[in-house]
């Protein structure tokens, strides 16, 4: 074989293999993208509250955090998540957790061959930092077959920026559903309680029994005075972990798009969407193409009440109020119905946001 035909299958070789192509099945690993704001207070009043995008807290019990985009970072990265313990539980209850989640869709992950002879390795890396040295608990939750996989690692030295590799092993029983709903979640256990600690470290794939999901946990929330800093995560198929797969934040930003995004009223100006037209003297219809295909029909909120003009219908040359608005249609061309009152039939318009008024937009796992 010539030089030249020998180059062109070691090129062929490494872009079949796990270093070509997108290898990092994790979205937003860089932190790079917090759509909600850079600062979320009051974490762990509600379980499921999202923070930096993609990122989920799962939490049961009275520990409480603030969590930010920080700058504070290991080399080659901008941003962190950082978790700032503002309530602390110095005594878990039974039932106590705290954790953090990112979730993936099936039809994502059909690369893994999970539940077949060909069931595929996973590699996990991250970047970790928190003055509480000792175990931490990463988890993998199958949703489809209801199966964990839960891997320790350790903090060893206070304050300082560690990278951790943690090999997931195949799994060759329970496929996962191609579609678009979770079918597996990967956890950063901060805070478990004996119900999730009580038994034995499940480290090779099995049904779930919860005592064994979290075992050596140590307790983030033991006081005010703890943080943990993450960032540099990467979830890849293989045994190997391979540099971190950086991509630009306009990409990012649409990947996390297709989970969540937010219209900004900023600044002096109107934000606007929706044009349409009065469809009756209190029914406006208008369109709405959110950036991306959203993973499915998004649910829609506002940042305020409807009940001031500040979210409103301009119609007719006058500012009028929503009561109540309505999205139909899939998950990228929407069709808005905003009841307002004292309109004309028939005369064009558009929903229009203050500054400080944010429309919420949500397809999340």
């Amino acid at each position: 074989m010539s030089k030249a035909a020998e180059l062109a299958k070691m090129g062929e070789v490494l872009t079949n293999s796990q270093i070509g192509g997108r290898r990092n099945i994790v979205i937003n690993g860089a932190m790079q993208v917090s759509q909600r704001g850079t600062t979320i207070t009051g974490i762990g009043a509600t379980s499921g509250v999202y923070s930096l995008d993609r990122y989920r807290f799962n939490v049961n019990g009275s520990g409480r955090a603030t969590v930010t985009q920080s700058s504070v970072t290991p080399s080659g990265f901008a941003n962190s998540l950082k978790i700032d313990v503002t309530t602390a539980v110095s005594s878990l209850s039974a039932g106590n957790f705290f954790s953090v989640v990112q979730k993936f869709e099936g039809q994502d992950l059909q690369m893994l061959d999970k539940g077949t002879s060909d069931a595929r390795t996973m590699t996990l890396s991250f970047y970790v930092k928190s003055n509480i040295t000792g175990t931490y608990i990463i988890e993998l939750f199958d949703f489809d077959n209801t199966r964990t996989i839960s891997k320790s690692y350790t903090i060893n030295s206070a304050d300082t920026w560690e990278q951790k590799i943690i090999l997931i092993d195949a799994d060759t029983t329970g496929t996962l559903d191609d579609d678009n709903d979770a079918s597996l979640q990967v956890t950063w256990w901060l805070a478990a309680g004996t119900t999730y600690s009580s038994g034995t470290l499940n480290t090779s794939w099995a049904s779930n029994t919860n005592a064994n999901r979290a075992v050596g946990q140590v307790n983030l929330l033991s006081s005010t005075d703890n943080e943990f800093l993450l960032t540099g995560v990467q979830l890849e198929v293989g045994s190997t972990a391979t540099p971190f797969e950086h991509r630009s934040f306009v990409e990012e930003l649409a990947l996390c798009q297709r989970y969540f995004f937010q219209i900004n009223g900023t600044g002096s100006e109107y934000a606007t969407m929706g044009a349409g037209q009065m469809y009756t003297t209190t029914s406006f219809l208008g369109h709405f193409q959110t950036p991306v295909p959203m993973r499915t029909r998004p649910s829609f909120s506002l940042s305020d009440s409807f009940s001031n003009s500040n979210f409103s219908v301009v119609t007719g040359g006058h500012v009028r109020a929503i009561s109540s608005l309505t999205p139909t249609g899939d998950n990228q061309h929407l069709r808005i119905n905003a009841t307002v009152s004292g309109a004309t039939q028939g005369h064009g318009g558009y929903i229009q946001l203050q500054s400080g008024y944010n429309a919420l937009w949500d397809a999340e796992l």
